[in-house]
């Protein structure tokens, strides 16, 4: 029965995947291959969600399967670890951005077998997991979304808070009551350090629940007070600036006519003795929701009796007055009859204009000069509609107009486009087809930042007529579909590589889900792909998603530091080698998800050794029999072949358990042929005291860690270098840097000058 096998290799090593190379010998190891295989799942149906589903639905769903199926919870089902270990390995797997992304391309094949091993008792479950999961008030963000959330514009106060807090899960309810005191005034999050560790760290984090306010380029500020509903508010409120204007006499008709004139209406609220009135705490939550769209005012008309006559009230009232209304004008102005914020709020932006429509003529004359962010709509008017009446404020200081597309209307304009549901787009001032769709949460703070991110990025959304396959110029374009988070993830770092790659690069998104028969043509099976086409060759990106793992890709793409070895290339480059030479190639399969996170630290240690080890990798799934021939029986294989070809076959394997680029460097340098000489007393008077020449001296202790890691770069300066310099650095190329400059500085001199600079 072939099938797949497990090796064993003493000494330390990193997580690999297993090639499908042996015929299996044990009886007892294949049959509990085959109940494994039996029990094998799609992680999405293994938690009852679908493929689009968020990451905290995600983590509602297998809460819910965490109550039930626990093994705490079924004491006398022997079955109960290994069903709850595969809906938690699940669970690890789908939260998080990376491993979902080689899931959905790879199936568990990609992934390392360690995830989802360990989970935590029922309690955990039932009374630590997700707090705030269920408060739609609060906004919960992880790595993924934290910086583009709180660099919006808006204000945020977020908790930093960690499951096993008692001292979080104690000011949890009073969190969720000032979040629903606060919704609309300010944006409220909450950050789980237990899931997002590395972003707690990021932050500064040490203690929980920590509790900070954020505004764009603002430093953060943290909050000591008492934690009561009434002490967070009024700490909150201090950053709410907008101001409320106490109108009277003297100037209530030129207030009006200012805000009237630049399109603004007034919320006034009129207090007498009798009747109610809108307190002062109420006034200033609504001057900060509705900041940019309407003026908040207030008239004392216990002193001001006869103005708010004139204005028909003559007891407590509120009123919206828009643009060019006058109480002469009937049903003009909106009397309001609630108190409450939250719905005075409403009542008012449901009053205010709707966005500018465009129609296609109007569009195409209005995107060819300036830039937009367009609302394609299909007749449905939504809550969403009536909020994204704020994105014109939101998006005045950085010049960026608002309108709106009618597609039942103007559907040919949309056909055009390709445009099928409701979404927003920037067109960015260079006519009709540069423009870019919105794919992120539907929330203003993400389209805020998405718009601006858009209009200074160099990201085009394609179709069929600008698809760059026969373009002179390279183009990288990601394959995607909408409802893929890891997807939705990948964009806002294809902006900021395109603003790196300017004029370098063109960079593309094609949405799958519309463009089916483009992706088929190009083999994605998978979301988010990422491919570089180059006239007629087209290179796939393989590695972390982020702008700087695609910056390195591009990097190696137009100077390869990683030879791409076949057969044949092995066996001439490698096993043929000249004398001196000293080769590290790497024995790895696309789908290995090990393999795929060396990747991008593989490319980068081969810059760093180059001009010293030359560097390669086999593709084991493209060249199976090859690889078998060579004994890789695991991926990644990593083997250095050294200096000496008397035996070209020989090689030492890597069984660190680190693979980052460092590491890997310190490997292979240590594999170098001396350069360096060992020195004793009695060497050293004769050689480097009588010598006429610069000597670089490494004093050290065998038992120095410090000195043990300092010695590659010793031999790098061996041989990069000449003479001697006593310096402190210990970068090779700086230390190589310094002796040039300072050689160039020194004249030949007398013997005993020298020893005394020494």
């Amino acid at each position: 029965m072939a099938s797949s096998a497990l090796s064993y290799r003493p000494g330390s090593r990193g997580p690999c995947c297993w090639g499908l190379t042996f015929q299996l010998r044990v009886v007892m190891l294949g049959w509990l291959l085959a109940v494994v295989l039996a029990e094998d799942s799609d992680y999405y149906n293994l938690l009852g969600v679908g493929r689009e589903a968020t990451t905290r639905e995600i983590r509602q769903a297998f809460k819910k399967l965490a109550l039930t199926m626990h093994p705490d919870k079924n004491p006398n089902d022997e079955s109960a670890h290994g069903k709850f270990v595969q809906i938690n390995r699940a669970y690890e797997v789908l939260k998080d951005e990376e491993l979902r992304k080689k899931y959905d391309k790879y199936g568990e094949k990609g992934l390392d077998e360690q995830q989802g091993g360990r989970y935590e008792s029922w309690n955990y479950y039932r009374y630590d997991f997700g707090i705030y999961d269920d408060d739609l008030e609060i906004i919960t963000l992880d790595r993924g979304d934290f910086d583009t959330a709180v660099n919006s514009g808006e204000i945020w106060f977020i908790n930093f808070y960690f499951p096993r807090c008692s001292h979080c899960h104690q000011l949890a309810p009073m969190w969720r009551e000032f979040a629903k005191e606060m919704d609309g005034v300010i944006r409220i999050g909450a950050v789980n350090c237990g899931d997002n560790s590395r972003l707690c760290r990021s932050k500064g984090i040490t203690s929980y629940p920590s509790l900070y306010i954020y505004r764009t380029d603002q430093k953060p500020e943290k909050y000591f007070g008492d934690r009561s509903k009434e002490s967070l508010i009024q700490f909150s409120m201090q950053f709410v600036t907008t101001s409320v204007t106490e109108l009277w006499q003297g100037n209530v008709f030129t207030e009006i006519e200012q805000a009237f004139s630049g399109g603004l209406g007034w919320l006034i609220t009129f207090c007498f003795e009798m009747g109610e009135c809108l307190e002062s705490r109420t006034r200033r939550k609504l001057a900060g929701m509705l900041d940019g769209l309407v003026k908040v005012g207030w008239m004392d008309c216990t002193s001001q009796r006869e103005l708010c006559h004139s204005f028909q009230v003559s007891s407590g009232a509120t009123a919206f007055f828009p643009p060019g209304s006058s109480l002469q004008q009937q049903g003009s102005v909106l009397w309001l009859k609630t108190l409450e914020s939250r719905e005075v709020y409403t009542e008012v932006i449901n009053h205010l204009p709707d966005l500018e429509l465009l129609a296609k003529d109007s569009l195409q004359t209005k995107i060819a000069h300036h830039r937009w962010l367009v609302s394609f709509t299909f007749g449905h008017k939504t809550t969403a509609s009536n909020e994204y009446k704020k994105l014109k404020a939101l998006l005045r200081n950085d010049h960026i107009q608002v309108g709106k597309v009618d597609c039942i209307a103007d559907s040919e304009l949309c056909r055009s486009l390709y445009i099928q549901n409701p979404c927003l787009a920037v067109f960015k001032g260079m006519g009709i087809h540069d423009f870019e769709i919105h794919h992120g949460k539907d929330m203003l703070y993400n389209i805020v930042s998405f718009a601006r991110e858009s209009v200074s990025a160099h990201v085009t959304t394609l179709r069929p007529d600008n698809f760059p396959s026969d373009r002179k110029e390279p183009w990288l374009v990601d394959f995607f579909a909408p409802w893929c988070p890891p997807c939705r993830a990948l964009l806002p770092e294809l902006r900021k590589a395109s603003i790196q790659l300017a004029g370098q690069m063109k960079f593309g998104t094609l949405d799958c889900t519309i463009h089916h028969d483009l992706c088929t043509k190009y083999n994605i099976k998978a979301f988010p792909t990422t491919k570089v086409f180059n006239r007629s060759s087209v290179h796939e990106y393989e590695g972390h998603h982020s702008a700087d793992g695609i910056l390195e890709f591009i990097q190696d793409l137009v100077n390869p530091s990683v030879f791409v070895l076949d057969p044949h290339t092995f066996q001439e480059k490698v096993k043929g080698r000249a004398t001196g030479q000293i080769w590290m190639v790497d024995f790895y399969a696309p789908w290995c998800g090990p393999c795929q996170a060396l990747l991008p630290e593989w490319r980068r240690m081969a810059r760093l050794v180059s001009g010293l080890v030359l560097v390669g990798s086999v593709d084991c799934q493209r060249h199976h029999s090859f690889c078998q021939s060579q004994g890789v029986r695991a991926y990644p294989e990593i083997r250095l072949y050294p200096h000496f070809t008397q035996r070209p076959d020989s090689y030492m394997s890597y069984n660190g358990w680190h693979r980052d680029a460092q590491s890997l460097r310190v490997w292979a340098l240590s594999s170098l042929p001396r350069a360096s000489v060992d020195l004793t007393p009695d060497s050293f008077r004769s050689l480097v005291l009588s010598s006429q020449e610069h000597w670089v001296i490494d004093f050290y202790a065998p038992w120095c860690g410090p000195c043990q890691h300092f010695a590659p770069e010793f031999e790098v300066l061996a041989r990069h270098s000449q003479g001697g310099e006593h310096i402190n650095s210990r970068d090779a190329n700086v230390i190589a840097a310094i002796i040039r400059q300072r050689l160039e500085q020194l004249s030949p001199r007398p013997h005993n000058k020298a020893k005394d600079e020494l």
